[in-house]
């Protein structure tokens, strides 16, 4: 069954609007697997299955569904890249994570078999504002990469990028104009954003990372810099000490 979609159109500042889609569970195999850097990796997964797959936004998240040891483990991911002409469905791994989907993917090899579900819906934010600003560390890269890859000419592209690795940092392509900051841990993250000096015009901030690093960085922009707290998502895509942990941040 091809995914559809309902659709809910925010008439209030920022342009957002949200998307929900049939919840589907598709079979699939690894294709290939690609070096990104020393802690991350790409998996491309394949299968006819992806025929009618939508991710409408960057912020997506698709349920990864294996069996390690007969244990049923499930994740959120972000969806990379899809290629709908070949059916294929990109996602990147932080290898820093101690999670079993991230040993997984450190071992991952053509063939192997998994189960994707999802998107459930979509949370798209207007490309065409003024400018965006994304703030986030690993395990928000790809969502990152993709929403530079999306973004036009006409808007600025604010990033503060928190990669402990310096090997793991790559160019990231965009036509925004960008300014890029790369950080290595979450106290400069914190500075680098509480530093920032945001442009004029209609913009949006979105943060994703480690709970309390997320939850300092909204504060900042918001409480202390008095950035608008309807034109910000913040979402803790991991926390520490904690496992499958993934949670909306609100005021």
């Amino acid at each position: 069954m091809a995914a559809t979609a309902t659709m809910e159109t925010s008439s209030d500042k920022p342009r957002v609007q949200r998307m929900r889609h049939d919840a589907i569970r598709r079979d699939v195999e690894v294709a290939r697997v690609e070096v990104l850097g020393p802690n991350l990796r790409g998996v491309t997964f394949s299968g006819d299955m992806l025929e009618g797959f939508v991710s409408a936004s960057f912020d997506d998240h698709v349920k990864l569904m294996l069996e390690i040891d007969g244990e049923a483990v499930r994740r959120d991911f972000t969806p990379r890249r899809f290629d709908a002409a070949r059916r294929e469905l990109t996602i990147e791994f932080d290898l820093h994570a101690t999670g079993p989907a991230a040993r997984w993917a450190g071992t991952a090899t053509p063939g192997q078999r998994v189960v994707i579900g999802g998107p459930r819906g979509s949370f798209v934010i207007d490309p065409t504002l003024d400018w965006h600003l994304l703030v986030g560390d690993e395990t928000a890269l790809p969502a990152i990469s993709r929403r530079l890859e999306e973004l036009p000419a006409s808007t600025q592209a604010i990033v503060v990028l928190q990669i402990t690795d310096p090997g793991d940092r790559r160019p990231l392509p965009t036509a925004a104009r960008l300014q890029l900051q790369w950080v290595q841990d979450a106290g400069e993250l914190a500075r680098a954003v509480r530093a920032l000096v945001l442009p004029p015009g209609e913009g949006y901030a979105w943060c994703a990372g480690e709970a309390s690093a997320i939850a300092t960085v909204r504060r900042i922009l918001v409480d202390e810099m008095g950035h608008d707290r309807h034109a910000i998502r913040a979402a803790a895509y991991w926390k520490r000490g904690s496992s499958a942990h993934h949670e909306n941040l609100e005021a």
